[in-house]
């Protein structure tokens, strides 16, 4: 899914738009929520990497990047 959004709701004014957006928000239930939080936190850092590669801001020699770490309780 590229999106969250489950419509596109290219036509409509603004206030339109908003309005289904945000009943589609209330409605999604809690896993279409985690799967849509973790789709967005997976591009965003895919974006970074991305973004260090082409800038060349990727680790300088001897360095290694801190792993990622959850903990849950």
């Amino acid at each position: 899914m590229g999106s969250c959004r489950k419509k596109n709701f290219g036509s409509g004014s603004f206030v339109s738009n908003l309005r289904d957006h945000i009943h589609e928000f209330i409605h999604a239930s809690m896993d279409e929520h985690r799967t849509c939080m973790k789709e967005t936190v997976r591009k965003m850092f895919e974006r970074a990497k991305l973004y260090r590669e082409k800038s060349g801001g990727g680790p300088k020699e001897g360095e290694t990047p801190l792993p990622l770490q959850t903990t849950t309780e």
